[in-house]
């Protein structure tokens, strides 16, 4: 079986997504699918993520990203896929943009 093909995924997340633990959800999801990468609140309400890993992770993580915590209600995921850079080696949460 060929090994899965990397991939970078930006996406930006709409919605009540702030306040309502959407940062440490993705996280927990990211770690799960075992990519690397980033989630910030942006300024105007957005949750951004930018993620590294095998494309079928990363489509896992935005099966997840729909759905969110509980709490959270969202109503748009954009996606854009990037070639992948390598340039990450965990998932974590970043400040505030």
């Amino acid at each position: 079986m060929d090994s899965p093909q990397a991939a970078r995924l930006h996406a930006t997340i709409s919605g009540r997504v702030q306040g309502v633990g959407f940062r440490f959800f993705t996280m927990q999801s990211a770690w799960t699918h075992e990519v690397t990468g980033w989630v910030r609140n942006r300024m105007n309400g957005d949750v951004e993520v930018l993620a590294e890993g095998p494309k079928e992770a990363l489509e896992a993580l935005i099966a997840d990203l729909h759905q969110g915590p509980a709490s959270a209600s969202v109503s748009n995921v954009k996606t854009e896929w990037l070639p992948y850079q390598g340039e990450f080696t965990t998932f974590n949460a970043s400040e505030t943009v």
